[in-house]
């Protein structure tokens, strides 16, 4: 009797050990794009297609809408799935909240409408529903996906356009912060370049005097683009870099930057959140 409760208590403590991973919640993946297909449904010039209207609409109104197909919510309800996704990639402007999320859980076929607070005036659960059951559903029943999210954000992107928010940032203010980045890295490259030629002079001139033209050459070129005080502290710079840099030995010079010092060129680039929030409000349907 001891040897047939033993497999059976073993077999017990399995199960137990095993239910927590069955039930695992699905990830929420990480958002680089307006559009996320996990599920292999549309092809990739659907997905351009749908990106440049997203695109288009953030652009006119700062509203952001974002896509989410993927096979199964379970054993969350798509409501549960829709707003860890919504609190995790933060749609929408931060305390505008004009974010609206369209999740297509294509095995279970359902689907549901999440909107930030801040378009809960433009996309009232009602409409939302609508959304679902005269634009959206009745394509996916022919199997036309992309027809049906195509005609769902076509609705949304009008409701949002309809109603009046906050503009989003002027153009004129992004290219003034561009224009004085750029004069920045304007200096700072001038700065490094200068560097570079002191680490080359220094075996014909030695290191006092490659450093000291480096320090002259960067002065040059901060003068000719920010005058004459921040031409001073350029060279002075450039001179005590490239004097001390040879003697620390520990950074170089690569293909892709300054190895040691933490520079690189990189570029994080991607679509992101801008920090809204889930007022709980839309709708869900089926198909």
């Amino acid at each position: 009797m001891t040897l047939g409760i033993l497999p059976r208590a073993l077999l017990a403590a399995a199960l137990l050990l095993l239910a927590p991973l069955a039930r695992a919640d699905v990830a929420v993946p990480q958002l680089r794009t307006r559009v996320t297909d996990l599920t292999s449904t549309l092809s990739g010039d659907q997905v351009k297609a749908l990106e440049g209207k997203l695109a288009a609409l953030e652009a006119k109104k700062g509203s952001q809408v974002a896509v989410l197909l993927l096979p199964t919510t379970q054993p969350e309800t798509i409501e549960q799935y829709a707003i860890r996704v919504f609190d995790q990639w933060k749609l929408g402007r931060k305390r505008v909240d004009d974010g609206v999320l369209l999740v297509i859980a294509k095995n279970d076929r359902r689907l549901r409408i999440e909107v930030g607070r801040g378009l809960e005036g433009a996309i009232p659960d009602a409409y939302a529903k609508r959304i679902i059951d005269e634009d959206i559903a009745p394509h996916f029943r022919q199997g036309d996906f992309y027809g049906g999210v195509s005609a769902g954000v076509e609705r949304i992107a009008k409701l949002v356009d309809g109603e009046p928010m906050p503009p989003p940032a002027k153009r004129a203010e992004r290219r003034e912060s561009h224009d004085s980045g750029s004069f920045g890295d304007h200096i700072w490259l001038a700065i490094i370049v200068a560097v570079v030629i002191a680490h080359m002079l220094q075996s014909v001139l030695g290191r006092l005097g490659g450093a000291g033209l480096a320090g002259i050459i960067a002065a040059g070129v901060a003068f000719v683009v920010a005058g004459l005080g921040i031409a001073v502290i350029a060279g002075i710079a450039v001179f005590i870099i490239s004097l001390f840099s040879g003697q620390a030995g520990g950074g170089g010079w690569s293909s892709g930057g300054y190895s040691g010092g933490g520079w690189s060129s990189g570029d994080s680039g991607g679509f992101s959140g801008g920090g809204g929030e889930s007022g709980g409000g839309g709708a869900s349907g089926s198909w």
